[in-house]
């Protein structure tokens, strides 16, 4: 999935404008394009946090949700999630059940450190799984499982110690309430 991935760029109203290669697109001066993001939680209510690899061009290294990446051109969101989810997570891709879109508008721009941009319009899904995760290496230096109200908690507290987007996202009252209540339905 990495030689030469294309990123589906768009206009301020979401749609899509042309492509460019993943790998040139994430710079000072970053396009506004598609991406997802995904919270994914086990059998037992707990919720998958990954910490990105340390070879990734933006946040490398940084704590945030389960798995996020880009749309490919022509597909849904909900459609590359199905397909880049149990890439990253090293799953069956029909051991991801109960995909539901829960902030279908999000939308955030952010500057890391060394200036690089990430401009997305970015969908925000929860998904379930029971299988065992083993992480792409490329994508996910660690992970830890942890309870949604844990999540919350240490985001509010230190919200510097992760992502900016899943900071952005977990200000989102849906959000948090979906992540909250189907965990309590998994236990």
């Amino acid at each position: 999935m990495h030689a030469e991935e294309l990123v589906v760029l768009a206009n301020s109203e979401g749609k899509p404008t042309g492509t460019a290669l993943k790998a040139t697109v994430h710079s000072t001066e970053t396009p506004l394009h598609l991406a997802f993001s995904c919270y994914v939680l086990n059998g037992e209510g707990q919720l998958l946090l990954t910490r990105r690899a340390l070879a990734k061009k933006t946040w490398p290294g940084v704590w945030t949700n389960s798995a996020c990446g880009h749309l490919a051109p022509q597909e849904s969101a909900a459609e590359a999630v199905a397909r880049r989810v149990p890439f990253e997570l090293g799953i069956p891709q029909s051991q991801l059940f109960d995909v539901t879109c829960v902030l279908p508008d999000f939308r955030y721009k952010a500057v890391d450190a060394s200036g690089i941009v990430e401009w997305e319009i970015c969908p925000v899904f929860i998904a379930r799984t029971n299988a065992t995760v083993a992480p792409e290496r490329e994508e996910v230096a660690e992970l830890h499982w942890t309870s949604p109200a844990q999540l919350i908690a240490a985001v509010d507290a230190t919200p510097f110690a992760f992502s900016p987007w899943m900071v952005e996202q977990l200000g989102h009252a849906e959000l948090r309430q979906a992540l909250l209540s189907q965990s309590e339905q998994q236990r």
